[in-house]
């Protein structure tokens, strides 16, 4: 099956300046925390190039938060890869352990014998920084999800049945972690989006979409890791089983599907000075809901270009 996820965009991806910086940073950072990595050659996370994804994610924010938004990155590849071997089998010991991690959430100091509790303890208390309790309570409800869904996924390898469409997509939502990952655009770039502008249809309908996407062009470009795993949470496998096609055939219907999930988020994006309009928006409001749409974008376009040209998803 061919690797190539490329989508058409209506505008190109931008790279941060401070993209040199970060990657300083996220070194020195994981070798304060090099027991996260124990089980990743060093070589090969090099060619994961993950401050360059920040700096295409995030391409406005400063040097510092560019080193977070690098930091959290590497977790979230560091954090999955661990359940690719026999512990991503046990959906009891990855609920133990995922709710040792939603329990920093809320206060609980990390297990000092363990690099995902001290890594993600340092993480979050970064991310806290200067933001509201009423972000902090939004973000941390994410990471729950996040964290919980992966004694589903476990479940299911166990299982060896390949979920519904709906199914999967409620867990790859979770396992994604992409809330998160938005959570992320309003603390890089030091603002808050108000709650009517957050919710509101057409920027629900975005943010689900940009989610969406690359978790659909992520399982075309990694079905080839995947599938010898005995994963089935993977779209590819789906539309094969719903199609009764190839496993090209099928990775053609999932990128068409990302396509026109991408098409329908600009149309929405066109549309949003007629919601701000309608909402009554001051300047100040739509100036913020206006960044918060083009980080969506820019994140979308950054991870995109990234995921075409990272040597992750490579087949050795």
């Amino acid at each position: 099956m061919s690797d190539d996820t490329y989508l058409e965009l209506p505008f190109p991806h931008r790279r941060s300046q401070h993209h040199p910086l970060a990657a300083q940073h996220h070194r020195e950072w994981l070798q304060r925390h090099r027991d996260l990595a124990a089980g990743t050659a060093d070589l090969d996370y090099a060619h994961w190039e993950i401050a360059e994804l920040a700096a295409l994610s995030y391409p406005d924010c400063s040097p510092a938060d560019l080193g977070l938004a690098a930091d959290l990155l590497g977790f979230y590849f560091l954090f999955d890869d661990q359940f690719d071997g026999p512990l991503g089998r046990h959906p009891r010991r990855i609920a133990r352990l995922c709710d040792k991690l939603g329990a920093i959430l809320h206060g609980a100091r990390p297990d000092g014998t363990s690099p995902v509790e001290r890594a993600f303890a340092d993480l979050w208390r970064r991310s806290q920084q200067g933001m509201s309790a009423r972000w902090r309570a939004r973000t941390a409800y994410d990471w729950e999800w996040y964290f919980a869904s992966h004694a589903a996924e476990a479940a299911g390898r166990n299982s060896g049945q390949l979920p519904d469409r709906q199914g999967y997509l409620m867990l790859r939502r979770g396992t994604a972690a992409m809330e998160t990952v938005f959570d992320m655009v309003e603390r890089l770039g030091r603002f808050e989006v108000p709650q009517a502008v957050l919710h509101h249809p057409l920027l629900r309908q975005m943010r689900q979409l940009a989610a969406d996407i690359p978790s659909l062009t992520n399982d075309v470009r990694s079905f080839p890791l995947e599938a010898p795993r005995g994963d089935v949470c993977n779209l590819v496998l789906i539309a094969q089983r719903e199609r009764a096609c190839s496993v090209e055939e099928a990775g053609a219907v999932v990128l068409d599907e990302a396509q026109r999930m991408a098409d329908r988020f600009f149309e929405l994006k066109a549309e949003l000075p007629d919601a701000y309009e309608w909402l009554e928006l001051d300047p100040a409001d739509r100036a913020t809901a206006q960044r918060y749409a083009d980080g969506l974008a820019s994140w979308l376009a950054g991870y995109l270009h990234w995921e075409r040209n990272t040597g992750r998803y490579r087949v050795a």
